[in-house]
């Protein structure tokens, strides 16, 4: 799942897993009418990205649909599916993150290197299921002006249903950025250099990150549920090598409940 940081893709990707299970049944479906799901959840994730210190999140979980258009969950805003049929989706996508993905104010190691805010994104999502397995595309640009340029990623889910009411996920992801999302996340130019103490360190277009998300999702009745996931990426590449970077693993585990209207 795609974002404006890191941790925030992975949070992302965790709320998706309980919001999927709940709501799965309307992804192709088309038809004029609404499909609602909301809840809250708690979630613990890097304090920033390469950060090798927790943050606990209170968030709501919030996905509608009504025909083609799509509102939270994995579109992380808004969408609308052009393609949407048993197997395969196609969908544009815009969001707005107003969270922000580092505080210099959150560690002392990040002093001098200022903050980043989050941006206005624009991307597209295709998918492919087939039975038990869903593969996922998705690519994203800054459309903020906020120097977080082109992400990408692309991913495998695999589900089990050992009963009615329970539902297990499994699968990898693989996670690109452009350079000028690496060097704003990643990099350290010469002001920074000289606030920070950091040496001066460019980060350039590559794989940023290979993961894996596990999930459970149990069904309480037809309309509430309850999930838990947890997700671990390697930050890879010039990402790991940066100066930024004390912690090359970010993991994230959340627990949350639902209600599906």
């Amino acid at each position: 799942m795609l974002h404006s940081s890191s941790y925030h893709r992975l949070l992302v990707a965790a709320v998706t897993v309980l919001v999927a299970s709940s709501t799965e049944h309307a992804l192709a479906d088309s038809s004029d009418h609404w499909d609602l799901t909301v809840g809250a959840g708690v979630m613990s994730v890097p304090e920033y990205p390469g950060g090798d210190t927790q943050k606990t999140l209170f968030l709501p979980v919030v996905s509608a649909k009504y025909g083609r258009f799509v509102a939270g969950g994995e579109t992380q805003g808004l969408g609308f599916n052009v393609v949407e049929n048993e197997h395969w989706r196609v969908a544009v996508l815009a969001s707005f993150d107003l969270s922000k993905i580092r505080d210099e104010t959150d560690e002392p190691r990040l002093r001098g290197l200022g903050d980043i805010d989050g941006t206005a994104r624009v991307g597209a999502l295709a998918s492919y299921t087939w039975d038990w397995l869903t593969a996922t595309a998705r690519v994203s640009t800054d459309a903020g002006d906020n120097q977080l340029g082109t992400v990408a990623s692309v991913g495998l889910s695999a589900r089990w249903h050992p009963t009615s009411q329970l539902t297990l996920s499994a699968g990898p992801q693989v996670t690109w950025a452009n350079g000028e999302y690496m060097q704003t996340v990643f990099g350290v130019d010469g002001i920074q250099s000289l606030r920070s103490g950091l040496p001066q360190y460019v980060a350039g277009s590559g794989v940023a990150s290979v993961g894996l998300q596990l999930g459970a999702n149990y069904r309480l009745g037809e309309r509430w549920s309850i999930g838990v996931t947890a997700t671990s990426a390697q930050l890879q590449g010039d990402a790991k090598k940066s100066p930024i970077t004390v912690d090359k693993t970010q993991n994230s585990i959340g627990v949350f409940a639902a209600y599906h209207f």
